[in-house]
């Protein structure tokens, strides 16, 4: 039995969408956000649950990113917006490849019952599209604090069209050294 909808490949290849059939009645509605065997052949394959993560936040225009984690611990994640709306960013920052620096931009909202999965090689962020919103991750690997990077979402070569003026950001992400001045060369 199909509990996922509809799984669609985006134009960076390896990011995908991930639509979940909604069992709704008078009640309200279930939907099933993580299904091992179905995840299992779109990329989950010998991946495990290392960390369930939430984050909210309440201000429209909001931006949080541009995260990743270095190897050992780069993860792949499914990002779902459980309240609110927000505009997902995944960067494709493998050093390889021919979509290097470039993003694919995906609406999640808590109507759209729509999760994004970014396989390792991608830095991960998001800009808030109402208040209140909330998020959901699914990690493949633990968090390590020695590991933990990331780009400056302003960063003229990533070109991120952010859809509203950014209202807030924190000091880390907004501090973070452009790609020139690092001379990143990916992951």
């Amino acid at each position: 039995m199909n509990r996922l909808e509809v799984i669609e490949s985006q134009k960076i290849n390896g990011l995908k969408t991930i639509r979940r059939k909604i069992f709704g009645d008078s009640r309200g509605f279930f939907s099933r956000i993580f299904d091992l065997q179905e995840l299992q052949q779109i990329g989950w394959e010998n991946r495990q649950i290392c960390q369930i993560n939430q984050s909210f936040t309440q201000q429209i225009g909001s931006v949080r990113g541009m995260h990743f984690q270095t190897p050992p611990f780069n993860d792949s994640k499914i990002v779902t917006c459980i309240k609110g709306k927000v505009l997902d960013i995944a960067v494709d920052i493998r050093k390889n490849s021919p979509t290097f620096l470039q993003y694919q931009a995906v609406e999640l909202s808590e109507n759209n019952a729509t999760s994004f999965w970014i396989p390792e090689g991608f830095a991960h962020g998001f800009q808030t599209l109402s208040d209140d919103c909330m998020l959901l991750y699914i990690h493949s690997q633990p968090f390590s604090a020695e590991s933990d990077c990331g780009l400056n979402p302003l960063d003229p070569k990533l070109n991120i069209a952010w859809q509203l003026p950014i209202s807030c950001m924190s000091e880390k992400d907004k501090n973070r050294k452009s790609i020139d001045e690092t001379n990143f060369q990916g992951i």
